[in-house]
């Protein structure tokens, strides 16, 4: 049962309508009063309440409503709706325990999904399950390909995943950079009812301010001076799938308006074209940032925060899941076995140990680059502790450079290429001296060049 609140008969009506047209059941109330009795004569699985009543137009009255349900039906959902000019009070809401909100005049089939995402997520909640969590019991319900672990913590984020897929609530991915919040939005995705449909990824660190309407939203040809030819934009290609939006909390805030805007009213306008576009998509959004401190140091919009933060993972830091170091390591190892055709490699015990007593800025991302150059320079079958020491010290700089890159902050690829690019021209294309200087056999030095496709003459 939904009971409906709001003080005006023709929302109220229209809102019972459509609901009735998909299935559901519905009560009505004009009042505060009126629905906390309504609460206590029926089984309710859900309040869509407006914020504001015709005795009370500063929201007090539906604040203290929110309170009072929250209070006596802790895990009763409250969807809230209120006029753009009053997200203020939605934001208030949220605060005191509200499920979502929306915006009049709304989207009748986002309305709908928001109903669908607070009933099922509430239903999950109350669901007692006294099965231990194993990572073979993940695995068989879920798709969970490339998170690599059995940690108790990365196994309540797995199961996490696995139920609220499902759903088209929005999620936030909180962690330090290199925790894998790509790999557990890719998983989100995959398991969702969206899994056939695009899965875009965004850097938003990457967007200035200026190109931020025409990567995001698209242009018509002639838009702009530079606009040459239409281009369409990140939500169109991600319409009817998942969009991920990666550092949103570097995003700035004339840019969080116009993001606020598309989540809140689901349509977009293509730059040089006033007509509205729909648009369906469910969002997952990363950061490595405190994003609820951005929001009290004012660089974050809090309205903006409270619509992308319905669901939150917050990834464990490396260092706190150090057991699962060891299967990470020989996940990257059979990988590059394949890679680099050595089927013979191995990790010794004393590597794994040394490798869990590592301290990893980077976390995964930085592992993985560890092993990597490791697998490399390789000569024995058995990699040895002291093999991961030596490149752990060790990090590629151009000749007579005088400072390094910080490990974890560029990609392996990054480093091995460019270095190897330099150093190929600083050593005129001489593979021993280039070899010698980076502290390589010839060998790993043909692999590496390899790889990155950088030209050489062996003869050399």
């Amino acid at each position: 049962m939904i009971l409906i609140i709001d003080d005006d008969v023709a929302i109220r009506a229209s809102l019972s309508l459509l609901l009735k047209q998909n299935g559901f059941k519905t009560k009505e109330a004009s009042s505060p009063e009126e629905a906390l009795l309504m609460a206590k004569q029926h089984a309710l699985k859900l309040v869509i309440m407006d914020m504001n009543f015709s005795m009370d137009t500063t929201g007090h009255d539906g604040l203290a409503l929110i309170e009072q349900f929250k209070k006596v039906y802790s895990h009763l959902p409250v969807i809230l709706i209120t006029g753009w000019g009053s997200i203020s009070l939605a934001v208030e809401g949220m605060r005191l325990g509200a499920a979502d909100f929306i915006t009049k005049p709304w989207s009748n089939d986002y309305l709908l999904q928001a109903v669908r995402t607070a009933l099922s997520l509430s239903e999950q909640a109350s669901e007692t399950n006294g099965e231990s969590l194993t990572r073979k019991k993940l695995d068989q319900q879920y798709d969970l390909r490339n998170i690599v672990g059995q940690d108790p913590q990365l196994l309540q984020i797995l199961k996490k995943i696995g139920q609220i897929a499902p759903t088209d609530a929005s999620v936030l991915i909180e962690g330090e950079s290199g925790t894998g919040k790509e790999l557990i939005a890719e998983a989100v995705h995959r398991n969702s009812l969206r899994k056939s449909q695009p899965f875009v990824k965004v850097n938003l660190g990457g967007i200035s301010s200026t190109l931020f309407e025409s990567e995001m939203f698209g242009h018509k040809r002639g838009a702009f001076t530079d606009a040459k030819s239409d281009r369409m934009g990140r939500f169109e290609m991600a319409n009817k799938g998942t969009i991920f939006l990666d550092e949103i909390g570097e995003l700035d805030m004339n840019s969080q308006v116009k993001l606020l805007r598309v989540l809140q009213d689901r349509t977009y306008e293509v730059l040089g074209d006033s007509r509205s576009r729909k648009l369906d998509i469910r969002v997952v959004c990363a950061t490595n940032r405190d994003l609820a401190k951005l929001v009290e140091e004012g660089k974050f919009r809090e309205d903006l925060y409270y619509r992308i933060n319905l669901i939150k993972i917050k990834l464990p830091a490396l260092r706190e899941r150090e057991e699962d170091i060891p299967l990470l390591v020989q996940y990257f190892v059979d990988n590059l076995k394949q890679t680099y055709n050595r089927p013979e490699l191995k990790v010794s015990q004393r590597a794994l140990q040394w490798l869990k007593s590592l301290h990893l800025s980077g976390n995964i991302r930085e592992l993985k680059n560890l092993v990597e150059r490791t697998v490399l320079v390789a000569e024995q079958p058995v990699l040895e502790a002291e093999d991961f020491q030596a490149q752990a010290q060790q990090s590629p700089a151009k000749p007579g450079d005088k400072t390094l890159p910080a490990v974890g902050t560029m990609t392996l690829d990054e480093m091995e290429a460019s270095m190897i690019k330099k150093s190929m021209d600083y050593y005129h294309n001489n593979i021993s001296k280039v070899a010698r200087a980076l502290g390589l056999s010839r060998a790993a030095l043909y692999r590496r060049l390899d790889k990155f496709n950088i030209p050489y003459d062996p003869a050399q």
